[in-house]
């Protein structure tokens, strides 16, 4: 027997999935972030992250995984993903610039956006801060001084719970005039509304 019509709960909006490979805990906990302010925003996304590992901060390695394993996802739930993304660390880029090629075509092929954190992530981090959007750190081992610096309690990896304490939606318009790419993909699964203009 159905339950009277007011006491029926209204139908939830099916979830849409978006694959985000990452390549360690730190950039996973930065996506669940992400997940909870998708969630308080009321958005009808869900990111399904995978930390991409080993990868050895090799990007085509770590492309060619997250290819494998998006495709073993989709296979199974019989859904393709809405958008795909991958963040990775920038400072491996340019070392073998032919596997950096071959990366960027794969994940082309994919239809996955390659989200590059300059040089590292906890230099991405760094960029959500207050008065930080235009910190340029050269190097990882700066970046993680810079960030400990303005953020003393940051250990890595860090939960989304955590994270939150100090990044929130303005955060994410503020890292928006830095991160192209990452703003293009905020935009694209509605955590960013599109620029006006």
């Amino acid at each position: 027997m159905k339950p009277p019509a007011s006491r029926r709960r209204a139908a939830r909006p099916q979830r849409v999935r978006i694959f985000v490979g990452c390549e360690g805990e730190s950039e996973q906990g930065y996506v669940a972030l992400l997940q909870r302010l998708a969630d308080a925003a009321g958005l009808a996304i869900h990111l399904d992250t995978v930390v991409l590992q080993p990868g050895g901060g090799d990007p085509l390695a770590i492309v060619e995984l997250a290819v494998r394993r998006m495709t073993q996802r989709e296979q199974q739930s019989g859904m393709d993903f809405a958008h795909r993304a991958i963040l990775l660390d920038a400072d491996k880029r340019g070392l073998q610039r032919q596997r950096d090629d071959s990366a960027a075509v794969i994940a082309a092929g994919a239809g996955m956006t390659l989200i590059w954190q300059e040089p590292c992530h906890e230099a991405l981090l760094l960029r959500h801060l207050p008065n930080c959007a235009q910190l340029r750190p050269p190097q990882t081992r700066v970046a993680g001084q810079q960030l400990v610096q303005r953020w003393p309690d940051y250990r890595k990896p860090m939960s989304a719970a955590r994270l939150a304490q100090r990044i929130d939606a303005a955060s994410l318009a503020q890292v928006r005039a830095v991160e192209g790419t990452l703003a293009g993909f905020l935009v694209a699964i509605g955590l960013l509304p599109p620029e006006a203009g």
